[in-house]
């Protein structure tokens, strides 16, 4: 088992990480520049209904590993938009969501990424461990350069993470941990984290009041 010194608290590690993150940003808002085009929020909706399957099912959780499949209605077109080209390129692994990228186009995902994040965000705090949420607010200021103090930033590049549900965070910062989930921002600052800290890092954000929701698919109601 790896050793994980916990350092990403340090002076060093937190300039570190918001350097490279200015990086990335720069880097994907002239990608989107050079490939933007109006979105179509009405095409969006009718090429979304196999993603409500699973996204608009209020706490469906994912076979395994096991984690509540995350809520993206609310979410940042742009993090939507990289996240289904990273399912296409497969240098986002899992098995479902690639099979659904593959075959979708730039103006598709554009689409797609319209109609959840114009979604108005509903999502109330999860029931945390108060004890643990507060250790995560503790160890969370590093984070707040790229997601904002609660986790409901304004870059659009980076995902919102308040009312996000536990289960999802943790496992997402598990899989930077262990390389499984490639980027080199959470990779870097993911590898400093105990177990004990992904879990007071998901509980503290879980617990904030978000724009995120979960829109229930027909199919459910």
């Amino acid at each position: 088992m790896k050793n994980h010194k916990n350092t990403f608290g340090s002076r060093d590690a937190q300039n570190g990480i918001r350097t490279l993150a200015l990086l990335v940003v720069t880097a994907i808002s002239t990608l989107f520049t050079a490939t933007g085009q109006a979105a179509d929020a009405a095409r969006g909706e009718k090429l979304s209904q196999t993603c409500l399957g699973c996204h608009g099912a209020p706490g469906l959780r994912n076979p395994g590993p096991v984690y509540n499949i995350p809520m993206v209605g609310g979410q940042h077109a742009e993090y939507i938009i990289s996240s289904l080209q990273a399912y296409k390129s497969k240098e986002r692994s899992h098995g479902t969501m690639q099979a659904q990228a593959a075959n979708l186009t730039d103006e598709a995902m554009a689409d797609i990424a319209a109609f959840f994040s114009a979604m108005e965000g509903n999502s109330r705090p999860s029931r945390v461990d108060e004890n643990l949420a507060k250790q995560g607010q503790e160890k969370s200021a590093v984070c707040a350069a790229c997601h904002g103090a609660t986790g409901d930033g304004d870059n659009t590049t980076y995902p919102k993470l308040a009312g996000q549900y536990q289960s999802y965070l943790a496992q997402s910062l598990k899989d930077y941990r262990s390389g499984d989930r490639k980027n080199a921002i959470m990779a870097g600052f993911a590898a400093t984290l105990t177990i004990g800290d992904i879990e007071a890092l998901s509980a503290w954000f879980a617990s904030q009041q978000g724009g995120l929701s979960a829109p229930q698919s027909k199919i459910f109601k």
